[in-house]
């Protein structure tokens, strides 16, 4: 697997941090996003790019071989619902698409194999909107 270097906020790594280490049994989506978090870079909101997905951003991807195109906004897992398109960060898609920029391509595990999908647009972030309480 190809290591990659996200951004992310330094109060989304924290709370990712203290997320994924008191978990009482850890599982394999918790060490996922416990292996993206070593390799990420924490910034102060302010310098997070506006094309770049964080916690809490709604961002649009696209199946590159079928085409589908799907919305969702990444959240904590406390968040998540399925019926609202609000993807957990513990969720396999929600660890992949963590720090993901528009135009990036990354693959996502499913039973019948490996999805590829690319990122097509950051519809909303928090820190380009200046919602830093988030």
């Amino acid at each position: 697997m190809k290591t990659r270097t996200i951004y992310i906020t330094d109060a989304d790594m924290k709370k990712l941090r203290f997320l994924a280490e008191n978990m009482k049994d850890p599982r394999t989506d918790v060490k996922l996003l416990q292996e993206e978090l070593d390799h990420a870079v924490a910034v102060a909101p302010t310098e997070i790019p506006g094309d770049i997905i964080t916690m809490n951003s709604k961002a649009r991807v696209r199946n590159a071989k079928t085409g589908e195109e799907m919305s969702f906004t990444l959240v904590f897992p406390d968040q998540a619902d399925i019926e609202q398109n609000r993807m957990s960060v513990l969720a396999p898609l929600g660890t992949a698409i963590l720090g993901q920029r528009v135009g990036d391509e990354f693959e996502w595990e499913v039973p019948a194999g490996v999805v590829k999908l690319q990122v097509q647009e950051v519809v909303y972030q928090p820190e380009a909107a200046g919602h830093y309480h988030l």
